[in-house]
C-alpha cells in the first residue's frame, strides 16, 4: 500500500490567489509530514515496494516536476509585472515527465501547452542544455527564446526534436499520425530518415481537445490505418484532467469512448503518482514502439490554478471543489514518495523547492532584461524564405536525364517529343518528371493512384512510382494534409491532393494554423514543405453546382507565406510546378497549385479545332520564376496599351477572345496580362504593366468580396495609378448554382466587352 496523501491545511485553503495557496500548500505539507519512513533506497532500488520506478528516476522526475511548477509560479507573479507574457500552466500535468523519460530525445513530439513537465525532464536527455533559461526566455518573448526567437510563448526544440505548436484545440494531432506513417513510409521507399528507424511520436493533448473533430480525424485515420495492418507508431497522450476550461468532461467518458475503439490500443496511467504511474506509461511507450500500433495513453492529471493567470475558479466553482482539486495536487504526493521512502528529509525537499523557484526568478529577471523584437523584418524573417537564386537553379536542374527516359518508357516518349497537348497531359507529364527528379516525392489523396485521379491527372503515375510512392488516402482532406505535414517532417517531397477546392475549406487550419506557422513559431528551424494541387475554379459544363465549381480563393489569399499559383495553359503549369518543388525543397515553402478544372481538356482557342490552346512540353531545364507572368501583346507587334487586361486561370483565354471583340468595336490595341501567381501577388509587375495603359480591366473569375481582383486594383492605387480609367469584371458573391445557371455568377466574355464598352 502507498501512503494516502493527507489534506493540506485548511486554513491555506481559504486564501483567493490560488497561486499563493498552492505554493504555501507545499511548503506546510512537507513541513507537517508524520508518516512513515523506509530506509533510503540505493539509487538503481524501486522508489517504493511494487514500483517500476528506480530511486534515481524519481529524484530526476520530482525535480522536472519542481521546475515546472516554479515556472507557472514565476509566470503568475511576473505577468503583472509585465515581463511574462503567458500563464497558461502545467501544474497538475507535472506527471507527463513520466513521458519524456521514457521515450528519447529522438522521438518527435507534437505537445499539449501543459507540458513544462514533459519539457524540464526531456531537457536531460541532452548535456548542456537548461530547461529553466530556455523556457524563461520564451515566457519574456525575448528574440533569443530556442524555440520560437519570441514570436509565442511554445514548448519547442530543435535539438531534443519537439516541434513548436500553438494549438491548443488538438489541430496538432492530424500532422503527428502522418508524422508516424511517415516515418514507416519513408523507411519503405529507402528514404534516409532524419531520425532512428524504430522512432515514434508523441502527441498529447486535454480531455476536452479529445472532442474535437480534428483529433476525431486523427483518432479514426490511425484506427483506419491499423485496420489495414499499417505501421504507425503513434503514442496519443491524453492527459485527462476532467475540464475544459470551465466545461467539465462527463466522469469515466475517455475512458469509455477510448477503451471501446478499435485499432487504438489502450493504457491507463495514474499521472498524479510518479510510483505508481511509471510502470504503465512505461508499457505504454515499449508496447508503441514494439508494434508500431497507433496507441493511446489515457493519463490521468488534474488542473491546478485555473485555466489560465485570468481564469478565477473561485467566480465559476465552489471553494470546496477548488481545494478538492489543490488536495490532489501530484507535488504533494511526489513529496510524499520521497519522504515516505527515505530517500529525501524534509529539509532536502523544502531547499530543493526553495533553490529551484530561485532558479527559475532568477532566470525570468535576466530573460527580461535580454532583447525582444523590436521591428516588423525581424517578426516576419522566418516566415516566408526565398532564396531566388537558389530556387531558380533547383527547379532547372535537369541531371536526371537517365531517370526521366525510364519514367516516360524510353527516348522517343518523352514529353518534349510530343505534340502539343493541353493542360491535364502537361501536368501529368510534370508530375512523371518530378517524380522521376525526386526520389522523396510522395503523391497521395483520394483516388489518385489506380484510377489516376477523377480527370486522370494523375494517370500512369501509380504504375511507375508504385503504390509506396503514389497512394490512395481515406476521403478526409484534414488527415490528408496532416500526412503531408508528417512526410515532411521527415524529409520527404510531399504533393497532396485536395480533390476540389470547396473541400479544402473542410481543411484549411492544417495549412493556415499548423503548415504555414511552422517555420514562422520556430524562428525557421522547422518547416512543412509541400505543393498542395487542387482541381479548382468553376465553368465545367454538365457537372458541378458549388462543390464542383469553387471559385473561391478568399481563405488562401488570407494565409500567411503560403504560395499560390494558377496556371492557364500547359506549357505554364509544368514550369510553375518545377518552381514549387524547388520551392518546397530549398525554402522549405507550403505552395498551392490550382488548376482549372475547365481547362483541363481545353483544346482550342478561338473556334474548334485551332488547336490555339494546345503547348508544346518545356524541356526540364526551363522554370517560371515566382511572381512572373506571361503578357499576351497585339499579334502586329504594337505595346497594346490602349486597353491592360489583368487576369489569371479561366479568365485568360477568356479575355483573349474578348479582346477581339474589343478591338474591331473600338479601334483599340489591347494586352492581356496572365498573372499566374496569385499569392504573393507581384505589386511591382502589376504596375509596370499599367504604367503605360489608357485603361485598364480587371477579369477575376473569384467572388467580389476579397478576391484577388481587389489585390490587383490596391497595387495599382498604391502604385500611383489610380487615376486610370479602370472597371472590374468579377464573379457574385454567391454560392454556385446547378447547371447552365452556374453561368449567371460568373464572369463571361461579354462581361469584358461590356466593361471594355462602358470604359470607352
Amino acid at each position: 500500500m502507498f501512503a494516502k496523501v493527507p489534506n493540506p491545511i485548511p486554513a491555506r485553503m481559504k486564501g483567493v490567489n490560488r497561486a499563493e495557496v498552492c505554493d504555501a500548500n507545499f511548503v506546510e505539507f512537507v513541513k507537517q509530514w508524520d508518516g512513515p519512513r523506509e530506509a533510503r533506497p540505493a539509487a538503481h532500488e524501486a522508489i517504493l515496494d511494487g514500483s517500476a520506478l528506480d530511486a534515481q528516476g524519481f529524484r530526476e522526475l520530482f525535480e522536472s516536476q519542481l521546475i515546472s511548477r516554479h515556472l507557472d509560479l514565476m509566470a503568475r507573479v511576473l505577468r503583472v509585472q509585465n515581463k511574462v507574457f503567458y500563464t497558461i500552466g502545467s501544474s497538475g500535468h507535472e506527471g507527463n515527465a513520466m513521458v519524456a523519460r521514457l521515450t528519447r530525445h529522438t522521438d518527435p513530439a507534437f505537445l499539449h501547452y501543459r507540458s513544462g513537465g514533459f519539457m524540464a525532464e526531456r531537457f536531460r536527455k541532452l548535456p548542456g542544455m537548461d530547461p529553466i533559461m530556455d523556457s524563461a526566455l520564451s515566457f519574456a518573448a525575448s528574440k533569443e527564446d530556442p524555440a520560437s526567437g519570441g514570436r509565442h510563448k511554445v514548448w519547442g526544440s530543435k535539438p531534443l526534436w519537439v516541434l513548436p505548436q500553438t494549438s491548443t484545440i488538438a489541430s496538432h494531432l492530424p500532422k503527428a499520425l502522418g508524422t508516424a506513417v511517415a516515418i514507416e513510409a519513408g523507411r519503405r521507399i529507402g528514404h534516409r530518415l532524419p531520425v532512428p528507424d524504430d522512432s515514434i511520436v508523441i502527441c498529447s493533448f486535454g480531455d476536452a481537445s479529445a472532442n474535437h473533430a480534428t483529433a476525431q480525424t486523427a483518432f479514426n485515420a490511425a484506427a483506419w490505418t491499423a485496420y489495414q495492418k499499417l505501421p504507425a507508431p503513434v503514442l496519443f497522450v491524453c492527459e485527462d484532467n476532467g475540464i475544459g476550461i470551465s466545461v467539465k468532461t462527463p466522469g469515466g467518458w475517455i475512458a469509455r469512448r477510448f477503451q471501446a475503439m478499435e485499432g487504438l490500443d489502450y493504457f491507463y496511467a495514474d499521472g498524479l503518482d510518479l510510483a505508481t504511474g511509471y510502470g504503465e506509461v512505461q508499457r505504454a511507450v515499449e508496447h508503441c514502439r514494439r508494434t508500431r500500433r497507433p496507441t493511446f495513453l489515457h493519463l490521468r492529471t488534474t488542473r491546478i490554478m485555473g485555466h489560465a493567470g485570468t481564469d478565477f475558479e473561485i467566480e465559476w466553482r465552489s471553494i470546496e471543489e477548488i481545494c478538492a482539486v489543490e488536495a490532489s495536487d501530484p507535488l504533494l504526493r511526489s513529496a510524499a514518495i520521497a519522504l515516505e521512502s527515505g530517500l529525501m528529509g524534509k529539509d532536502e525537499i523544502l531547499e530543493l523547492y526553495e533553490a529551484t523557484r530561485k532558479k527559475c526568478f532568477a532566470a525570468a529577471e535576466e530573460a527580461d532584461r535580454r532583447p525582444k523584437l523590436q521591428t516588423l523584418e525581424e517578426v516576419v524573417a522566418p516566415l516566408a524564405p526565398y532564396t531566388p537564386e537558389a530556387v531558380n537553379a533547383e527547379a532547372t536542374r535537369a541531371d536526371y536525364a537517365e531517370r526521366r527516359v525510364q519514367a516516360f518508357g524510353g527516348e522517343a516518349k518523352l514529353p518534349e517529343h510530343q505534340p502539343p497537348r493541353h493542360l491535364a497531359i502537361q501536368i501529368n507529364n510534370a508530375l512523371h518528371d518530378l517524380f522521376a527528379k525526386y526520389p522523396e516525392a510522395l503523391l497521395f489523396g483520394e483516388d489518385v493512384a489506380q484510377k489516376g485521379g477523377v480527370y486522370t491527372v494523375t494517370k500512369g503515375l501509380y504504375k511507375a512510382f508504385g503504390p509506396r510512392r503514389v497512394f490512395n488516402t481515406l476521403l478526409d482532406e484534414t488527415m490528408i494534409l496532416g500526412m503531408a505535414q508528417g512526410f515532411a517532417n521527415m524529409g520527404l517531397l510531399p504533393v497532396p491532393e485536395i480533390q476540389y477546392l470547396a473541400y479544402f475549406h473542410n481543411a484549411c487550419d492544417q495549412i493556415r494554423g499548423e503548415a504555414c506557422s511552422l517555420q514562422f513559431f520556430s524562428n525557421g528551424q522547422y518547416r512543412n514543405p509541400m505543393v498542395m494541387r487542387i482541381a479548382s475554379l468553376g465553368y465545367q459544363r454538365g457537372f458541378g453546382g458549388h462543390f464542383h465549381n469553387d471559385n473561391s480563393i478568399t481563405a488562401l489569399r488570407d494565409i500567411p507565406s503560403l504560395v499560390v499559383g494558377c496556371p492557364s495553359r500547359g506549357d505554364d503549369a509544368a514550369m510553375m510546378l518545377r518552381t514549387m518543388m524547388a520551392l518546397a525543397k530549398v525554402d522549405g515553402r507550403v505552395c498551392a497549385f490550382l488548376e482549372p478544372i475547365a481547362l483541363y481538356m481545353t483544346k482550342d482557342l478561338y473556334e474548334a479545332g485551332d488547336g490555339g490552346w494546345l503547348t508544346t512540353y518545356p524541356t526540364p531545364d526551363r522554370a517560371i520564376p515566382l511572381g512572373e507572368g506571361r503578357v499576351y501583346a497585339p499579334q502586329d507587334g504594337s505595346a497594346g496599351d490602349d486597353l491592360v487586361i489583368f487576369t489569371f486561370g479561366n479568365g485568360v483565354p477568356m479575355s483573349l477572345r474578348a479582346v477581339r471583340e474589343i478591338e474591331r468595336r473600338h479601334d483599340w490595341k489591347a494586352r492581356v496580362v496572365d498573372l499566374r501567381w496569385l499569392v504573393p501577388l507581384n505589386e511591382a509587375f502589376i504596375v509596370e504593366q499599367a504604367r503605360s495603359a489608357k485603361r485598364v480591366i480587371v477579369v477575376d473569375e473569384g467572388r467580389r468580396s476579397a478576391g484577388v481582383g481587389e489585390g490587383i486594383i490596391t497595387a495599382l492605387v498604391e502604385g500611383g495609378l489610380g487615376h486610370l480609367p479602370l472597371k472590374r469584371v468579377v464573379g457574385a458573391d454567391t454560392y454556385t448554382p446547378l447547371a447552365g445557371a452556374a453561368f449567371l455568377v460568373i464572369p463571361s466574355e461579354a462581361d469584358i466587352v461590356a466593361a471594355a464598352d462602358a470604359l470607352a
